[in-house]
């Protein structure tokens, strides 16, 4: 049986005694993964800043884990307000530019916390 390892991101934490993730073998499930600025601990005012520093936040959860993006096989994102789906296609569509391969995703509405206007969870293989 595989042990379970925590993963953290640098500088993003949740205010729930929970890690960013959990590793069970070559099985990576992220806990939710937002657009905190890591410097700052903050989460920006500003939908296009926050959605890069999530995207920044996924690939750094993945090189914690010990993977890459391309690792990735499912996307669930948590959005505040569907006006917010734009800003979140324009930065999925950077990290994976290529329409044949791009990991499953699955959009919902949720009413977030605070200032975080979106979130992601996120089920990866490594190989």
């Amino acid at each position: 049986m595989a042990k379970r390892q925590s993963i953290d991101v640098p500088g993003v934490r949740h205010n729930a005694p929970i890690p960013m993730g959990a590793k069970v073998g070559n099985l990576v499930f992220s806990s939710g993964i937002m657009g905190t600025n890591p410097d700052t601990g903050q989460q920006p005012a500003d939908p296009k800043e926050q959605a890069k520093f999530l995207f920044e936040n996924i690939r750094t959860f993945m090189e914690m884990a010990g993977g890459t993006i391309d690792d990735i096989g499912h996307v669930r994102v948590l959005l505040k307000d569907d006006a917010y789906r734009d800003v979140i296609n324009e930065e999925w569509e950077k990290m994976f530019p290529d329409p044949d391969s791009r990991p499953a995703r699955h959009a919902l509405n949720v009413p977030l916390r605070g200032n975080m206007l979106f979130q992601v969870e996120l089920i990866a293989v490594l190989g």
